[in-house]
């Protein structure tokens, strides 16, 4: 399984404001079922397979160009590991544990 991050900037749009575009988005997250994702302040995790994530987030570029924006910047963090499973909660669990067992430096 690989997990991800991804930022679509949304470039040359009327008002400062992105809600409009990051809302559809979501919309469009909601629609399908390739991967998991988890809206956060500063973009969107994602999981699933590495195929999947990549055919998604390329759909998911298209969306401010058909909402008319001339110019579309997206950025994507892609973790894969091939030797064990690890979701989004799982790697949250690995540092919150960690947390609790060791004191601070």
């Amino acid at each position: 399984m690989a997990t991800a991050d991804l930022t679509i900037l949304a470039l040359g749009r009327p008002d400062p404001s992105a809600s409009a575009y990051i809302a559809e988005i979501q919309r469009r997250l909601a629609a399908q079922d390739r991967v998991g994702y988890a809206m956060h302040a500063m973009g969107t995790s994602l999981e699933g397979s590495t195929q999947d994530i990549l055919a998604v987030v390329g759909e998911l570029h298209g969306v401010p160009f058909e909402l008319g924006i001339p110019r579309v910047y997206t950025v994507l963090k892609l973790d894969e590991r091939r030797d064990k499973e690890q979701s989004l909660a799982d790697k949250v669990a690995s540092v919150e544990r960690r947390l609790a067992a060791e004191p601070p430096a």
